[in-house]
């Protein structure tokens, strides 16, 4: 097999898209019930940190997740124990279940005997191409796709060595190795990752690949982090390859509880304009002039809001005067004063409210317009 000639793609200026009308075509596959690319709404999805062989908690974890509007749920498959107990996991949830295989090909068999919705593995560690073709086989047989899942710290030596270091042409080319490799088993059920823990070395990889292929792509940050530096670099990395039409699966990868991880996914979504899963927040960031404790507020109306599908906008202002104006697109908001707030619709002040009755005051608002009520 033949790879491409790749250059470092330079730095250009690019043309602005709207994300939520451009998408790069792809073709279409799916993992369980969920259809992913040619157009299909871009998937969520997360990976559980439980024991995969503890079923009750794996079970409990994926359950808080698919609340939290998880579509996909990838599990690590580091050993047999945790093949067999796919068959366990998957009769209790209701979200497809792609195993996570390193090293061993003989458990990414066993995880799809065991009812896995997919597999992924990193051709980086899987072995010689007899055990891929043993896993295409078995892929086939049980009529589930692969992701091919290239990630910077496990790249193939030559391929290193070739394109002087681990850069994105050098990522590019382990992937399409594998696609042809995997194409010449007559295995075509492919979805494509292609990580890095840095954002322009995963985004200069991502929009090379891209143009090399039609194949669907699962994109995030690798290992990108607590928190701050996690949500920072996600954001930033997934955003502008969603910006450039780029883009059919996701998952923010945190060291957190992985609920977090598909707020912070429907968040980038949300922000571009591509999807809408729940209430959208937006609030100020106060100033001299805020007499209540929004940030308070702030807090406890996003904790209420947890969980809720219905895409609401909400405004939480500080200020009685500016807030309804800055936040006229909001559905419904509250602004607060000194002691007495109100109670606004599209920038239009609804009534005055006593402040320690806002947040109460708020969610019912929130709750008849999910009822349909005007």
């Amino acid at each position: 097999m033949t790879e491409p000639r790749m250059t470092e793609p330079p730095m250009r200026k690019r043309q602005m898209i709207n994300p939520g009308t451009h998408r790069k075509p792809t073709r279409r596959i799916h993992v369980g019930n969920v259809p992913i690319g040619d157009g299909a709404p871009v998937a969520v999805q997360s990976m559980t940190n439980t024991r995969t062989d503890d079923v009750a908690a794996t079970v409990a974890q994926i359950e808080k997740l698919t609340t939290a509007g998880c579509e996909i749920i990838r599990v690590a498959v580091p050993d047999r124990s945790a093949a067999t107990a796919i068959t366990s996991i998957k009769n209790q949830i209701d979200i497809p279940l792609i195993a996570d295989i390193h090293f061993d090909h003989r458990l990414a068999i066993a995880a799809a005997e065991a009812g896995a919705d997919g597999l992924r593995i990193n051709p980086g560690n899987i072995g010689a191409d007899k055990r891929v073709r043993a896993v295409a086989d078995c892929a086939r047989q049980h009529g589930i796709p692969i992701r091919i899942g290239v990630n910077a710290g496990s790249l193939e030596k030559d391929l290193i060595d070739k394109h002087g270091g681990v850069t994105p042409p050098a990522m590019v080319a382990s992937a399409l190795r594998h696609i042809d490799l995997l194409k010449s088993f007559d295995f075509n059920d492919l979805k494509i990752s292609i990580k890095a823990s840095d954002v322009y070395r995963t985004i200069a990889a991502y929009r090379l690949l891209s143009e090399q292929t039609d194949l669907p792509l699962h994109i995030g940050i690798t290992e990108a982090g607590g928190l701050f530096p996690g949500v920072v670099k996600s954001s930033l990395g997934i955003g502008m390859l969603l910006a450039d039409g780029i883009g059919d699966t996701l998952r923010v990868s945190l060291t957190r509880d992985p609920v977090d991880e598909i707020r912070v996914g429907y968040e980038i979504l949300k922000a571009l304009d591509i999807r809408r899963h729940g209430p959208e927040i937006i609030s100020c960031p106060t100033c001299g002039r805020c007499n209540i404790d929004l940030i308070g507020i702030a807090e406890q109306v996003e904790q209420a809001l947890l969980g809720r599908t219905t895409s609401v906008k909400v405004a939480i202002m500080g200020c009685v005067v500016n807030g309804p104006g800055e936040a006229r697109e909001a559905d419904i908001g509250i602004a607060g004063g000194d002691g007495l707030g109100i109670l606004f619709r599209k920038g239009k002040v609804i009534r005055k409210i006593p402040q320690d009755q806002l947040v109460d005051t708020l969610l019912k608002e929130i709750d008849e317009i999910e009822k349909g009520t005007p």
